[in-house]
Order: C-alpha cells, then sequence, then structure tokens
C-alpha cells in the first residue's frame, strides 16, 4: 500500500502519518470518507464515534454503506472497513452519542487531530472547547446538505464563513461561550439549491468535504515536518 504514496512523499513523511492517532465523531457521508481517506494514506491508529446504524437512504452518499450492511452499527462497520484495506490498522469503534455525560471516556488530550463531522451542535460545541483547551487540532464539517457544487467547498477560519446556516448557529454559540480563536471548518459557499426538512443530499458534496478534511490533516502534517 506504501509503494505509490512514496512517490509523493518521504518514508519519514509517512511514518509521521502512520503514527497519528485520529479521532473521528461521525460516519456519515462526509465523516465516511475522510476516514476512508486517512485509512488509505496510512494513518494505524484511529477512534471512531457514531450511534447510528446504516439505513437504505445512506445508500446515495455513504460510502461505508452498501446492501450487504444496512441494519449494522456504522462505527463497527468503519472497522470492518479499514481491515479490509489494511490489517494492522488499530480501529477503537465505538458505538456511542457523544456528550458531556460521556465525553471525558475520550481522553481527548491523547489526540493529534480531531475531525468533528457529526450533526450535533451541542456536540460539535463541546468538541470545539475541550480541543481548544487541550491544545489539539480540530477541523468541523458545516453543512454540506441541499448542495451539489463540490467546487464551493473550501477550509476557513469559522469567524470568516457565510452563507452557511450552521456555520451561523455555530458562530452564535462560540460567542456566547466566551470563544473567539480560530476554528478551522470546511463549509460550502453555495446556496443551498432548496430548504427542505428533511435535508436532501448527494454524494457529490459531503464526501469531497471528507477528503478535504483528511486532506487538512495530511498536509498539515507534511507542512510541519519542513
Amino acid at each position: 500500500m506504501d509503494e505509490r504514496i512514496l512517490r509523493v512523499i518521504s518514508l519519514e513523511q509517512l511514518n509521521k502519518i502512520k503514527n497519528l492517532n485520529i479521532l473521528i465523531v461521525g460516519l456519515g457521508g462526509v465523516g465516511g470518507s475522510a476516514f476512508e481517506a486517512l485509512v488509505r494514506m496510512g494513518v494505524q491508529h484511529i477512534t471512531v464515534i457514531d450511534n447510528d446504524k446504516f439505513d437504505i437512504s445512506n445508500l446515495n452518499r455513504q460510502v461505508l454503506s452498501n446492501l450487504s450492511n444496512i441494519g449494522h452499527f456504522k462505527a463497527n462497520e468503519a472497522l470492518l472497513r479499514a481491515k479490509s484495506i489494511n490489517n494492522d490498522i488499530i480501529v477503537d469503534s465505538r458505538e456511542m452519542f457523544l456528550d458531556e455525560s460521556n465525553f471525558k471516556e475520550l481522553e481527548i488530550s491523547k489526540y493529534d487531530y480531531v475531525l468533528d463531522c457529526c450533526d450535533t451542535v451541542n456536540t460539535k460545541l463541546l468538541l470545539i472547547k475541550e480541543c481548544l483547551s487541550n491544545n489539539i487540532n480540530i477541523i468541523s464539517a458545516m453543512g454540506t446538505g441541499n448542495r451539489l457544487d463540490p467546487t464551493q467547498l473550501e477550509i476557513a477560519n469559522i469567524w470568516k464563513t457565510s452563507g452557511d446556516p450552521l456555520a451561523k448557529k455555530m458562530r452564535k454559540l462560540l460567542k456566547d461561550n466566551h470563544i473567539n480563536k480560530r476554528v478551522n471548518v470546511v463549509y460550502s459557499k453555495e446556496i443551498p439549491v432548496r430548504v427542505s426538512n428533511p435535508v436532501g443530499s448527494t454524494s457529490l458534496v459531503p464526501n469531497v468535504a471528507g477528503y478535504y478534511m483528511a486532506g487538512y490533516v495530511i498536509n498539515d502534517v507534511l507542512k510541519k515536518g519542513d
């Protein structure tokens, strides 16, 4: 698996990537794609958290879903998927809904990077607060539903975003909690195609957002090695 990667980066850089300890919260369209990208980049230690099971409606966009695992827990399916790619990988899969009642079980300080790919604003806020307090690099996913154009995605400081209702809500929560530090997010500048409930989605934007998040992690590691 390393051969083609080593045509792009050095062995020293690859070893740094392999030694990362990463937490991914949420394994939907965004989180599943971020997870798979990091697995294929050689990351050896990943914790995944999701209390949900795959549903037939996930098939249109969630890369970890297929007809044979409908009704199965996403976290365990992520583990199986990773092992089918790299048998040496260590995946800590947790079927849980992350909130204040169980957050300390994570030992957040042991992670190098946190990828917030969940939908719950209180959990997003909790992750951001704890990562900032522990000086852990976090990137948070904003809204990707009701959109069709992946070229409108970008990574930015949450305070510089516009046009994203979830980012607006998160900025208010951060202000209310007296948090004004930089928070890196992936968000879309695209005006939603429509406003609907439940939110519509395709494979185009969420999956690319997940790759943006994985790319952010890998390139940040490589940059620090320069």
